[in-house]
């Protein structure tokens, strides 16, 4: 059992305290992934950086 307790990016933002992730009861959560798609969002763009910036370099 995953024993973290999920924050939510998008009402964390700017705020001094973390606000818990609503899950099931938030239009960003994808169910069957058991996530919330902005943190889907951030990975998926950090993944394609690191593959642009390894066709820029020369090997």
């Amino acid at each position: 059992m995953n024993d973290k307790i999920p924050i939510c990016p998008l009402m964390s933002a700017g705020n001094d305290i973390t606000i818990v992730c609503a899950q099931e009861n938030c239009a960003w959560y994808m169910k069957n992934y058991k996530t919330c798609s902005v943190y889907l969002l951030g990975h998926n763009a950090v993944l394609d950086i690191k593959e642009k910036q390894a066709q820029k370099t020369p090997q």
